[in-house]
């Protein structure tokens, strides 16, 4: 996206903003007088638009040429300057909270202009990259956003899946997608016309889950006053998702395993088989190979449902796309709940990239939607997001942990730009892959999906 801007004069010198833009490598797009011009939007190709109010209050006439130019333009993202002496008159005000994603006061600062446009710019990109004829250029999938070296290869991993009606199965730490992985496979495949059933195995009772997963008749227990069609049954014809399958009893895993073998259930309270064609993904964050040892989880029925395995990062890993994720996010709500919140101080931003999320892409939904709702001012503030009190102390830090820091940091983001290759990070760190490995264990990095092709090697 090119950095261009469309200047509008309403009254103000706009010559100071262009100089400052100017040279921080913003170019000239248009620029119009509204108090004398009719502009035609259609000649304005630029996603950023300034206004400078300046002098007095517009008058009749020139608000219409506003008001029609504004209406005219719900693709750009407009940024005002405005005179303090002016900022509080009805007509301003009214402009502003209608029209305006940002407003800075007059004369303007240096620093908090290039910040806004910065943002602006990186809104309209999500908006074109979240647009339907754009999607696809993003992930193939639809769905998921995927700028991180670490996430590309699982959506194309997602793709392949989509193709196939074999059993896929997902891993990853809680909240980092699993459901929307699966709806993205469901979205892509053959199934696409059918129902997306999904069912958490944590979440229903014991004595519940056997009559919600396969449905009942008539009298099959006390209170079955009528037949219930399960919840594999509905998926006839669709993708069945089997959330935090490694919470299912082993009594249950063996009914799963007939209908993965044969595509046939029996209702509670019956011995007729019920045919049923559904596409099964199932997902779980606790370490189902560690289940089997321990002989929690069937082994044959591990290997029914892991033909087709997607491992998802945690978002401490997504370092590159945080701020994207972030961005998509509050956008979403903001729009949701009629918010005037129009992106993040950049003291909330780096708090957001530094944080390690433990609770991953959901821990991030749940802060942004809150401070969008609860928020007063226009720009996020770590406080806002509830993550003030977590970074508070570090700025006291000693040398040993500043290095540390700094060694995890530059760790992470090799993994990350060589796609999880220990080799080709050791070779942008000027290090030994031993020594990716080693400082690999000291930091607690885990990651998924590493590969390693370099030679032997000893140090």
């Amino acid at each position: 996206m090119s950095k261009g801007v469309f200047y509008l004069d309403c009254g103000g010198s706009v010559g100071e903003a262009i100089r400052v833009l100017s040279h921080a490598g913003w170019g000239v797009q248009g620029r119009a007088d509204a108090r004398t011009e009719k502009i035609d939007v259609t000649l304005q190709p630029a996603a950023i638009g300034l206004a400078v109010f300046g002098g007095s209050v517009p008058d009749e006439a020139t608000l219409q040429n506003l008001e029609h130019l504004f209406q005219k333009t719900p693709h750009m993202a407009w940024l005002a300057v405005v005179d303090p002496e002016l900022r509080d008159s009805p007509e301003i005000l009214g402009l502003l909270g209608d029209y305006f994603r940002d407003c800075l006061p007059h004369p303007v600062d240096s620093e908090s202009l290039l910040h806004s446009v910065d943002r602006a710019q990186e809104m309209a990109r999500i908006r074109k990259l979240r647009s339907p004829s754009s999607l696809p250029s993003l992930s193939k999938s639809g769905a998921m956003l995927a700028e991180s070296a670490v996430m590309q290869p699982v959506v194309r991993t997602l793709g392949k899946c989509a193709r196939s009606s074999a059993p896929v199965l997902i891993t990853g730490e809680s909240g980092t997608g699993k459901e929307l992985a699966a709806k993205t496979i469901h979205l892509q495949s053959a199934q696409q016309k059918g129902s997306f059933v999904a069912v958490n195995c944590g979440a229903i009772p014991e004595n519940l889950i056997q009559a919600e997963l396969f449905g009942h008749t008539r009298g099959a227990f006390t209170g079955a006053d009528r037949e219930k069609v399960g919840r594999i049954e509905a998926a006839h014809g669709g993708t069945l998702f089997l959330d935090e399958i490694g919470d299912l009893s082993l009594p249950l895993q063996v009914n799963l395993l007939r209908f993965l073998q044969e595509g046939v259930i029996e209702k509670v309270g019956s011995t007729k088989p019920v045919r049923v064609d559904a596409r099964v993904v199932a997902a779980t964050h606790r370490d189902i190979e560690r289940q089997i040892e321990t002989g929690n989880f069937r082994e044959d029925l591990y290997y029914r449902l892991n033909v087709l395995r997607v491992v998802l990062p945690p978002l401490r890993e997504r370092y590159d796309e945080i701020e994207s994720l972030a961005t998509v996010y509050l956008e979403q709500f903001a729009q949701e709940s009629d918010s005037r919140v129009v992106g993040f101080s950049r003291q909330a931003m780096r708090v957001i990239k530094s944080y390690d999320w433990p609770g991953n892409i959901r821990e991030l939904v749940n802060r942004v939607r809150r401070a969008v709702i609860m928020a007063d001012q226009p720009l996020l503030t770590p406080g806002d997001l509830g993550l003030d009190r977590r970074f508070s102390n570090r700025g006291n830090k000693t040398l040993k942990q500043a290095r540390a820091e700094a060694d995890r940091s530059a760790l992470i983001r090799a993994l990350n730009t060589s796609g999880h290759n220990i080799a080709e990070a050791a070779r942008h760190l000027d290090v030994s892959r031993l020594t990716i490995y080693r400082l690999m264990e000291r930091h607690g990095v885990k990651l998924s999906n590493t590969t390693d092709n370099g030679g032997a090697e000893n140090e």
